[in-house]
């Protein structure tokens, strides 16, 4: 097992490695003071892992209490998190008690914008089951549901007592859902770590999985000790979702996340490259990592239905909108767009 320290306005661990689902009770018990449990996943996760998570955590003598919503982007609205807390209440957790968030990307906004809110805050452990949860968005505290108008439009900002990645979960992800993965560990190379990134393309991330995760989560690790808050450098870790939230919504949320984040990232860098932003070459560059790990780099959605749906993201501030764009690769900054701007960057994406 490998651990990195988040150092946010609470310090907590994030544990790597394989085998680690039994281990969580244990591991749990260290870090909260809690004796109750809430579980909650989505019905996919509940059929894989969530009899072997509820049974370690019972044996280091945690009551548990179980509840899954149906597996996808499209439980992840009000309804559910509505029913969340109603399952909370009505097992009568207390401010005393905690929230266990078993699953991917959804699972963990859902239950952690449910521990951030139920009773004013409870505290909560991610334990992520895909590789896009464990890289990228079960670190940093981001917690958050999806309105009709938009993407995480409804959230806060509540840090976990621990993370627990165990990597031998990654084996029943369908292809499909491994590369959403890729997608942010690429964007992470990309913006922070032009070495990462290198290593990624001549490599064998599934081979290298546990050190991968690692370096994934010290990259964003690092981001979210600077600005925790998201006021400077924490956009940086939007490059390609602005689009790539236009992307999502546009589709009903067909297209996945990180396939969405990967066309959104070429969108933006082509933009990038033809106002001068970005260097000649990075393009390309991205667009090899894309073949090399069978992302899409085409956008099913024309400029101006892009343009409609991005205008709605949480990341405008009034008239304005941070773009996030390579200055090389490894290396990231934020250009500050009003609305017109943004519409014209769109269309020089295309």
């Amino acid at each position: 097992m490998q651990t990195v320290t988040v150092s946010a306005s609470q310090a907590y661990p994030v544990h790597i490695g394989g085998g680690l689902l039994a281990q969580a009770g244990a591991l749990a018990a260290g870090m909260t003071p809690s004796r109750t449990c809430a579980v909650i996943t989505d019905s996919t996760v509940e059929r894989l892992y969530a009899p072997l998570v509820c049974r370690s955590l019972q044996e280091a003598g945690f009551a548990v209490c179980l509840y899954a919503f149906p597996a996808g982007e499209q439980s992840k609205n009000l309804e559910t998190y509505s029913k969340i807390l109603n399952f909370l209440a009505q097992n009568k957790l207390t401010r005393s008690d905690c929230v266990a968030a078993l699953g991917g990307g959804v699972v963990g906004d859902m239950a952690g914008f449910a521990a951030a809110t139920y009773q004013r805050g409870v505290d909560y452990i991610q334990i992520p089951t895909t590789f896009l949860a464990a890289s990228d968005s079960s670190v940093g505290g981001k917690t958050a549901v999806d309105l009709p108008s938009g993407k995480n439009l409804v959230g806060a900002f509540h840090q976990p007592e621990m993370v627990l990645c165990d990597t031998d979960a990654f084996r029943t992800l369908p292809e499909e859902a491994f590369a959403d993965g890729v997608a942010e560990t690429v964007k992470h190379g990309l913006i922070a770590d032009q070495s990462f990134f290198h290593t990624l393309m001549a490599g064998d991330i599934r081979r290298d999985i546990d050190a991968v995760v690692r370096r994934n989560v010290e990259i964003k690790a690092s981001i979210v000790r600077e600005d925790e808050l998201e006021h400077g450098r924490r956009k940086l870790l939007n490059f390609g979702h602005t689009l790539g939230h236009a992307i999502e919504k546009c589709s009903g949320y067909a297209v996945t996340h990180g396939r969405a984040v990967a066309v959104g990232m070429v969108l933006a860098t082509r933009a990038a490259e033809r106002m001068g932003h970005s260097p000649a070459g990075t393009l390309h560059a991205l667009l090899e990592a894309c073949r090399r790990f069978g992302l899409p780099t085409e956008s099913p959605y024309a400029p101006s239905e892009l343009y409609a749906a991005a205008v709605s993201d949480k990341k405008r501030d009034g008239g304005h909108i941070d773009v996030v764009v390579l200055e090389e690769i490894g290396r990231a900054k934020t250009v500050r767009l009003d609305m017109e701007g943004l519409r014209a960057f769109t269309e020089a994406a295309f």
